[in-house]
């Protein structure tokens, strides 16, 4: 049997933990000493406002992370464990981690797949470097349950409709694709920082001010692995009523996981194991299992879309539907205007501007919203589905480029398997349905917290009695009318959307 390499260095991105790790298995397991890094990433953060929850949110689970790796060595004999863990730095990763690599003197890089275009870019770039000095860079899939090519149609093409996605996706599902990688039966290979590379103790995790960003204080999600674990904890208990609850803002029904998955402080493997397992138990006991169901699809819905951009890089810029680049948006002064009011949660319509004030505030918003304030964007306002994209690229705690961009397009649909464009959605059902007692608009319009139920998804058609119940609110003063009518709206996105509806009838 041939001998282990020597040494090798795990380049952490978006797979913040220390467990069910796979690239930090491979290593360990291929290697006698193993160092971790993590960049800061400049050609990342230079675009970013220097106040950012996701830094912030990075940040504390770097900490963590860096601990975890220390306690591991610690349980497994490793010599010297105080020196173990992060190796952090700052500046852009295609010149960091070469450089590390070769201060470290290793003979191979590992990470996780990022399928990111431009992350797919970067990685490029890297390869090329450490290739240069005689490294390899190797690197596997963590972030998803199936990727890239796993997949595929009878005809071996990537499927652009969910359902049958889905049914391939459940028919493909065992027990080993959610096995966990067992980083713990080899953590012995860990190896301390050398003293030249070291921070203080206590310090390998530079602070925001140290990288160039404000400090957060208002970051309400738990961060790190521990807080992942808190979150799933406190959902598993909700889990059977996950379908009944999820869409529903003001309940709590939503794992609330989605930031944690995002940057990879619980396991995709973890997760959807748990959600099949409950699905065999409860069949096999003849309980109902559309909880975990529903929670296991909105898990594939995330597999869908990873599959989506990596077959598909131009659904980045452009519609999936090359057709429906021909639509003409709404633009100029109007426009502008209207687009401010949707962003700052200034409509008139009280669900959308909830909504868009949650994402403000918080830097999250409920799934089911993300819907509602799509379709708005894109059919009442007629603005581009890309500036919605782009805005909550840069708000949303848990962003990711595939499930944003593939939300935004079948919002407004451009997209794979997209909501038919004439299926628009109406805010104020959607608030009546979805938010009956105006318990989360209550939250975010505080200024009309005092209307009655039935009028508050529609302020504007209150009766002059409610509204000086409302400490005499006035409707266009303290709280706008809506800025378009849904009716009109709808007529105009019919038209708008007739250069590529090839003749369908309208329907709904």
């Amino acid at each position: 049997m041939s001998e282990p390499m020597l040494s090798a260095l795990v380049w952490f991105r978006r797979d913040l933990r220390h467990t069910d790790h796979a690239a930090l298995f491979h290593a360990l397991k291929g290697a006698r000493r193993v160092w971790c890094a993590f960049v800061f990433d400049t050609a990342i953060l230079d675009a970013l406002p220097r106040r950012d929850r996701r830094v912030a949110f990075i940040r504390e689970s770097l900490v963590e992370l860096d601990q975890g790796l220390r306690q591991l060595a610690l349980t497994t004999g490793v010599p010297h464990p105080e020196h173990v863990g992060l190796i952090v730095r700052h500046g852009k990763a295609r010149a960091e981690i070469p450089r590390l690599a070769r201060e470290l003197g290793v003979q191979n890089v590992y990470a996780n797949h990022d399928d990111d275009p431009v992350a797919l870019a970067r990685d490029a770039q890297v390869r090329g470097r450490l290739s240069d000095d005689g490294i390899m860079l190797y690197t596997f899939k963590d972030h998803v349950v199936f990727e890239r090519d796993e997949v595929l149609t009878g005809n071996d093409t990537p499927y652009s409709v969910f359902t049958p996605y889905k049914r391939a996706w459940l028919k493909k599902l065992e027990p080993f694709y959610l096995k966990p990688y067992g980083v713990e039966a080899h953590a012995r290979h860990l190896a301390p920082v050398p003293e030249a590379l070291r921070r203080p103790a206590g310090q390998a995790v530079p602070t925001l001010t140290e990288i160039g960003f404000e400090p957060v204080d208002d970051l309400v999600l738990p961060t790190g692995m521990s807080g992942a674990a808190s979150l799933l904890a406190d959902f598993l208990p909700r889990l059977d009523r996950y379908r009944e609850t999820r869409d529903f803002p003001g309940v709590k029904g939503p794992s609330y996981l989605s930031t944690h998955l995002r940057f990879g402080t619980v396991s995709i493997r973890e997760l959807a194991g748990l959600a099949w397992e409950r699905m065999q138990a409860r069949s096999q006991a003849s309980k109902d299992t559309e909880g975990a169901e529903g929670w296991l699809s909105e898990l594939i819905w995330r597999d869908f879309y990873h599959q989506i951009l990596f077959h598909h890089p131009r659904v980045v810029e452009h519609a999936f539907k090359p057709e429906y680049d021909r639509i003409k948006w709404a633009h100029g002064a109007r426009a502008n205007a209207h687009f401010q009011a949707w962003c700052e949660g200034r409509t008139g319509y009280p669900l959308v501007d909830a909504a868009m004030r949650q994402l403000n505030q918080t830097g999250y918003m409920h799934n089911r919203l993300r819907m509602v304030t799509a379709s708005f964007l894109t059919k009442d306002l007629g603005i581009d589905w890309r500036k919605g994209e782009a805005y909550f690229a840069e708000k949303l705690l848990d962003y990711d480029l595939a499930a944003n961009n593939g939300g935004w397009q079948w919002a407004a649909s451009t997209g794979c398997d997209a909501q038919p464009y004439f299926r628009i959605f109406n805010p104020v059902s959607q608030s009546e349905r979805f938010d009956p007692q105006g318990k989360f608009i209550r939250r975010y319009v505080p200024e009309l917290a005092g209307l009655p139920d039935k009028a508050l998804h529609a302020p504007w058609l209150a009766r002059p009695a409610d509204l000086a119940a409302c400490d005499d609110v006035v409707i266009g003063r303290d709280y706008p009318q809506p800025i378009v009518q849904h009716d009109e709206a709808r007529t105009e996105t019919l038209a708008r959307f007739a250069v590529v509806k090839e003749g369908a009838a309208p329907r709904g």
